[in-house]
């Protein structure tokens, strides 16, 4: 399965069409023998994985944010925030939420593959997280995802190189123990920048993930993630953001317009600051 980029980095995932129920009930309102339930009605529909998240994206629209959303369940020695929340979401718990609903076919399928894409081999706690969109998460889940953002920017894309410290993110936190932390890592990716998303919309499709990049850090790239849908042959973003403290969906030229016009863009067409990592 592919991913795309295209800000600073699209995921895609195979998706074409929408898969509308207008009549769907949203996926916070849901017990989860509902969602269960809906799993595998759905998983029997003749549905591209892309037609998935574009479906499930929508049942999210309007879920509180919270920056504490999910963690590492009510055991854990830090972050014991639940392991799956449909109370709250924020913009990386809303794309992994998602995806992870999208190529599952029951509760149990979803929540198992819902961890796989949060922690590297599935293994739950802090230090395996992948708390960095591009120097963990996008790399660990190339069983499923892959990066296209040359592809989708052709002739406007460029490239930035940064170093990820696991140790000094985990030293920030108090944590002593770096047993399975990976070593200091000098990455380079391929990036769209936000002056040239008006030049590559025929290149973004539905159930593309994108990925906004930091101007002011050189330790960190990603500030923010969306997720494209397409519905009636109009291109969305969709994402949850502290902007409203809530998930919503803009339609694709108003939001590009918004962001180039916004204080919080520098001149180089990356976010200043956002949500997380």
């Amino acid at each position: 399965m592919k991913i795309k980029k295209i800000l600073v980095v699209i995921i895609s995932i195979v998706v074409l069409l929408f898969a509308e129920n207008n009549n769907s009930k949203k996926i916070y309102n849901m017990t989860n023998f509902e969602i269960d339930s809906l799993l595998k009605t759905e998983s029997q529909n003749n549905l591209t994985v892309s037609e998935r998240i574009n479906f499930y994206s929508e049942l999210f629209l309007g879920m509180p944010y919270s920056w504490t959303a999910t963690g590492d369940g009510p055991y854990a020695l830090f972050e014991s925030y639940p392991l799956v929340d449909f109370d709250s979401t924020n913009c990386m718990v809303y794309c992994e939420h998602v995806l992870s609903m999208s190529i599952s076919d029951s509760w149990d399928n979803f929540f198992n593959n819902l961890q796989q894409i949060r922690y590297k081999d599935g293994m739950i706690g802090m230090r395996t997280r992948n708390h960095y969109t591009i120097g963990d998460w996008l790399p660990e889940n190339s069983w499923l995802l892959d990066d296209v953002s040359k592809l989708v920017g052709g002739k406007y894309t460029e490239k930035m190189t940064r170093t990820i410290s696991h140790r000094q993110f985990f030293k920030n936190k108090g944590i002593k123990d770096l047993r399975y932390v990976k070593p200091d890592r000098k990455i380079t990716i391929d990036y769209v920048p936000l002056k040239y998303l008006e030049k590559v919309k025929n290149n973004v499709h539905n159930g593309d993930i994108v990925s906004l990049l930091f101007a002011n850090k050189k330790d960190i790239f990603s500030a923010h993630m969306l997720m494209i849908a397409e519905k009636n042959g109009v291109k969305y973003f969709r994402e949850a953001s502290t902007s409203n403290y809530s998930t919503f969906e803009t339609t694709y030229d108003k939001w590009v317009n918004s962001k180039l016009n916004s204080k919080k863009i520098c001149r180089n067409g990356f976010y200043e600051s956002e949500t997380g990592t």
